[in-house]
Formats: structure tokens, C-alpha cells, sequence
């Protein structure tokens, strides 16, 4: 009992090391709070990972009023994410680093289903990124800062 949680706060130690490591060197991997462009309110947390020099980001909790479906699906989503639930969704695929942002990847809006062109650039020495949505080239569309979430 004593070695399994020795070697629990050692996985730990190392995934906060890890966290810190990849905020230090401006990388947009880790937990971030998406503040809506237009209301200023935060929307959720959504976790932004990379496996082979690919980001990926899924929605992991939602900040909703009282009043609302806790538990909400994607119901203008079409295909396979049709009526499947907005937690745990991926919505941010295909980014890659080119220069000092990440191209090439799309992200889903999932108040309205549709899939968007996206860009991510990490700004504020990591504290921030700036996550761009557009259709055609990147001045046709809309920013949101997203906030690292500690």
C-alpha cells in the first residue's frame, strides 16, 4: 500500500511537472476556460492535447445556468456526432505548428453544428490563446481567448 501511493504522488509530481513544463514553453497543451467573444462569460473547459505534432481539443465540462439541460447533445450536428453529448466532444482537430501558430486543424461550434477553419496562436506567454474559427482565409471569421485554467 505504502510503494502504490509512493509511486501515485510520484505520477503526480510528474504530470504537474509536465503541465508546467509544457505552459513555460508557450505550448497550447492543457485545460483551458473559452470566454465567449461576445457575452464574456466562460463557456467551458476544454482539455487541448497533442499526440504526433497534432493538437486536439475535447470539451470537458460545461458552465451552464441553472435553468439549462445539464447534459446537453449536439443536436445541429450532423453524421456521427448527431445527439451526442457536448461533454467529451472533440471540437478542436487537426492543428499543427506552423511559425509561431497552429494551422490546418478545424473546430466545431456545437451551438449551431458547423465546422469551421481554425487557427491557434498562444499568446501572453501561455496564459492565453487566441483560437480563430473562419470560412475561406482566417479575416473571414471570429476569435475567442481562451484562458489557462490553473
Amino acid at each position: 500500500m505504502k510503494l502504490r501511493n509512493t509511486l501515485s504522488a510520484g505520477l503526480l509530481a510528474l504530470s504537474a511537472l509536465t503541465a508546467a513544463s509544457a505552459w513555460a514553453d508557450g505550448s497550447p497543451v492543457g485545460l483551458w476556460k473559452n470566454i465567449n467573444d461576445e457575452t464574456g462569460k466562460t463557456e467551458a473547459l476544454i482539455r487541448i492535447t497533442e499526440a504526433d505534432g497534432v493538437l486536439t481539443g475535447k470539451i470537458e465540462k460545461l458552465y451552464l445556468e441553472p435553468s439549462e439541460d445539464q447534459n446537453p447533445v449536439c443536436t445541429e450536428c450532423e453524421g456521427e456526432l448527431k445527439g451526442k453529448p457536448i461533454v467529451g466532444m472533440t471540437i478542436l482537430s487537426g492543428l499543427k505548428k506552423d511559425g509561431d501558430a497552429y494551422t490546418g486543424g478545424q473546430i466545431l461550434d456545437p451551438s449551431n453544428g458547423k465546422l469551421y477553419k481554425s487557427k491557434l496562436t498562444v499568446i501572453e506567454d501561455g496564459k492565453k490563446i487566441n483560437v480563430r474559427g473562419y470560412i475561406g482565409v482566417p479575416m473571414l471569421g471570429r476569435s475567442q481567448i481562451w484562458v489557462r485554467d490553473q
